[in-house]
């Protein structure tokens, strides 16, 4: 949610900037703006919607070497022009960005601003209008941003400019992401390696606390307390030409097609010399270690989850439970005497996964990230990392990152269990390298998937998706994914459950997606589908090769039983940018959403 980018040089910032933000789109926003300073002054352009209405507004005759960037995600304060980042002080010469939430702003307000009238709605003013307090009281500009930084409760990134001096930045985190990029004779600040990686692949992590001064010629890091510190840059592995729609409409479509290639670099990166899968055995080491392992995610990162808790137990034999971050870090179940967390994320950034790494940690108990990005926040503060090497996504409505989760969890399970001496049912690797050719095998019947969208949710107001056993857990996410980007009602449920109180909602016409890739549920569920039938409801059957009865709308190409939800979900992943598609809505950037979650 948010994103913030910043530029110092010699050349023009604002293309810059505004090329970054659009770079940060995929993290969610409803305004936009920019702030460029200059010998005039600041100048400030911003504007609720999208950066396109932004490009709109900003004044191309205007030349400033220096700026900050911001999308806005309306947390204090509706959507609109007044409460779009950039915010000014009073008297106009501070200028500030932030991602976050300040928790503790009307209390800062009433204690140093009682008599400052704010003319937004949003905590952040009142954190640019508190440096100003400080500096009209006698502290100069970096005392008065480290004063007002250790009165802050919350989460924030923040860039801040100073029309007194305009050969800085002033930029500090905690808890919400931020890096600080290097160039030659210029330096930027971005919420996401990619939001700049027009003009540098070269980034400094910056962590909790930490303020930065970043200047044309070069950066300076030091704690609240004053402490420097000395860090290494990291090169950003991104190629520009992965965060690049081509020749795709959309992102999600691309993302979806990309799910082949993901999987088999994945089989790539974890198979050792020897034609094994391998994963650090320092890992290996702390799952078996484990008496139980606990599953931290959220949204289609927690259904991922589920279905490594099946992967894990099944075939490495240990005890795994899966809850749902937000839930955790406020009502923690009784632990076992020797947990593993592990965080499954996307983003690596998610704040409620966070919130619980942070507090496990100080519990003493060991942790392990699985994520997309390298360099992520929990993946730097956990004890170790499994990445997902699935190349960027950008659509908010996760596809490849889903399927690579599993992948990835597959794989962990395969490598604990065999160093337990368990002689797992089938080869993996074989095994995955089918779902990457199965998975082009469905997309060969894209004409058809769509005719499904078209002919059950064109118009409908509901949906079910319905599966038992590993087939409930998949229709879980598919109606996760036909709701957030199509706006259609849609719920997933255990097939047997629909009798105890679900079936009530059935009506006339009720599209119901049935998942049957399970053998030895694959009668029950459709006796389920019977019994909604009976009541009206319009069926559409997905099975699997073998298992398929007359009727069925779709049949996935086989794989093994275990491993079904790597296919079964890419049909409810097409059906979900079909139906939105005829619906008119924005695949890429459905209302409300935000790519990465970064605050509570």
């Amino acid at each position: 949610m948010c994103g913030i980018v910043g530029y110092i040089g010699n050349n023009d910032a604002k293309e810059i900037l505004l090329k970054g933000l659009e770079k940060l789109e995929y993290r969610g926003y409803d305004s936009a703006g920019i702030a460029v300073s200059n010998e005039e002054g600041v100048h400030v352009f911003k504007e609720k919607g999208r950066i396109a209405d932004l490009r709109k507004i900003v004044d191309d005759e205007v030349f400033a070497p220096t700026g900050i960037g911001h999308t806005r995600w309306a947390t204090h304060g509706v959507p609109s022009q007044v409460n779009a980042h950039p915010h000014k002080s009073a008297s106009g010469r501070f200028t500030i960005v932030h991602n976050g939430v300040i928790e503790n702003y009307d209390l800062l307000k009433k204690e140093y601003l009682p008599n400052q009238e704010l003319k937004s709605d949003t905590d952040t003013e009142v954190v640019v209008q508190l440096i100003e307090h400080f500096v009209e009281n006698g502290m100069n500009i970096k005392a008065a941003f480290v004063q007002t930084l250790k009165l802050l409760k919350g989460s924030y990134a923040i860039a801040l400019l100073d029309d007194q001096n305009k050969e800085v930045i002033y930029v500090a985190k905690n808890k919400s992401p931020l890096l600080v990029g290097l160039g030659d004779s210029f330096n930027v600040v971005a919420s996401d390696a990619m939001a700049m990686l027009q003009v540098t692949n070269k980034y400094v992590e910056l962590v909790d606390k930490e303020i930065v001064i970043v200047e044309k010629s070069g950066i300076s890091i030091e704690t609240l307390d004053g402490e420097v510190i000395s860090r290494e840059a990291y090169t950003a592995e991104l190629d520009a030409s992965d965060i690049e729609k081509g020749t795709y409409p959309h992102y999600m479509l691309k993302e979806i097609d990309e799910q082949p290639l993901a999987i088999r670099k994945i089989i790539q990166e974890y198979q050792g010399q020897d034609g094994k899968l391998t994963i650090d055995s320092a890992i290996v080491e702390a799952v078996k270690n484990a008496d139980r392992l606990y599953i931290i995610a959220a949204g289609t990162s927690y259904h991922a989850g589920l279905l490594g808790k099946q992967f894990i137990e099944k075939s490495a034999k240990i005890p795994v439970e899966v809850h749902v971050a937000s839930e955790f870090g406020y009502n923690m179940p009784l632990l076992s005497e020797k947990p593993l967390f592990i965080f499954i994320t996307q983003s690596g950034e998610t704040a409620d996964s966070r919130a619980v790494l942070v507090h496990v940690k100080e519990l003493g108990y060991p942790t392990l990230t699985i994520t997309n990005v390298p360099g992520s926040t929990l993946s730097r503060e956990a004890d170790h990392t499994l990445l997902l090497y699935a190349g960027p996504e950008i659509a908010v409505a996760s596809t490849k990152a889903y399927t690579a989760q599993m992948a990835v969890l597959s794989i962990l399970a395969d490598v604990t269990a065999k160093s337990k001496g368990y002689e797992p049912e089938f080869d993996l690797i074989h095994e995955l390298g089918i779902i990457a050719n199965a998975m082009e095998v469905i997309f060969e019947e894209k004409e058809d998937i769509e005719k499904i969208a078209s002919e059950y949710l064109a118009t409908t107001r509901n949906a079910f998706f319905i599966g038992r056993g590993i087939d409930f857990y998949v229709g879980l996410e598919g109606s996760l994914k036909l709701k957030e980007i199509s706006y259609i009602q849609a719920e997933g449920f255990a097939g047997g459950e629909l009798k105890h109180g679900t079936i009530a909602l059935i009506e006339d016409g009720t599209p119901i997606i049935a998942l049957a890739t399970q053998e030895s549920v694959n009668l029950s569920i459709r006796g389920n589908v019977k019994e909604v039938v009976a009541r009206g409801a319009n069926p559409c059957i997905i099975s699997m090769k073998g298992l398929e009865m007359e009727g069925d709308r779709f049949i996935v190409p086989a794989v093994h039983e275990m491993l079904t939800p790597l296919i079964s979900v890419v049909p409810l992943q097409l059906i979900a940018y079909y139906a939105a598609l005829h619906r008119g809505c924005d695949v890429d950037k459905p209302r409300n959403l935000a790519k990465s979650v970064t605050v509570e």
